[in-house]
């Protein structure tokens, strides 16, 4: 893991001074590494009867889309508002400075589907929180939030369902 781990950059004061962004796209740039975090990723879940596997725009399609690949799974998207073409279910949630919106297709879930959700990093989790929501909202069963990494000084887990949160990689 501390492999996968050293390839993640650091930039600092960015989006703003005092920030260090870890960023992904280092590893997700890197063949053998990229195909090892979703393989990793993916074994947890072989055999779990996972139906759809829901990404989080941006970078969370990246990592839904190949593990719903790996687990015989459909992809869903989880968009911002005016991004998707058909009915959606809007959901608004707090930020640290304001507010922001997600959608999700009306019938992109059926009632009792097993759902895995997958983004690239849990942070202070709010959107995440919105998305099991959503999740639950359509009537689909969460198996759980998988994430590349975690930044657990942020405690984002504390604001998801307990039990239902992976991390391969924490920071």
């Amino acid at each position: 893991m501390q492999e996968l781990k050293d390839i993640i950059r650091d930039v600092s004061d960015f989006p703003k001074k005092g920030i260090v962004f870890k960023d992904i796209t280092t590893l997700l740039g890197d063949a053998k590494s990229y195909q090892q975090m979703i393989d990793l990723m993916s074994h947890r879940y072989i055999g779990k009867k996972i139906d759809k596997v829901v990404g989080v725009e941006a970078r969370g399609f990246i990592i839904g889309a190949a593990l719903a690949y790996k687990l015989g799974a459909g992809v869903v998207l989880v968009r911002k508002p005016g991004k998707l073409p058909f009915s959606t279910f809007k959901k608004t949630y707090d930020l640290e400075y304001g507010t922001d919106t997600l959608e999700i297709h009306t019938d992109a879930i059926k009632p009792g589907e097993n759902i895995l959700i997958a983004d690239d990093v849990l942070a202070t989790g709010g959107t995440m929180g919105a998305v099991v929501d959503m999740v639950q909202n359509l009537g689909g069963n969460l198996y759980e939030c998988c994430f590349m990494a975690e930044l657990e000084f942020l405690h984002g887990r504390k604001k998801l369902p307990d039990g239902k949160v992976f991390s391969l990689l924490k920071f």
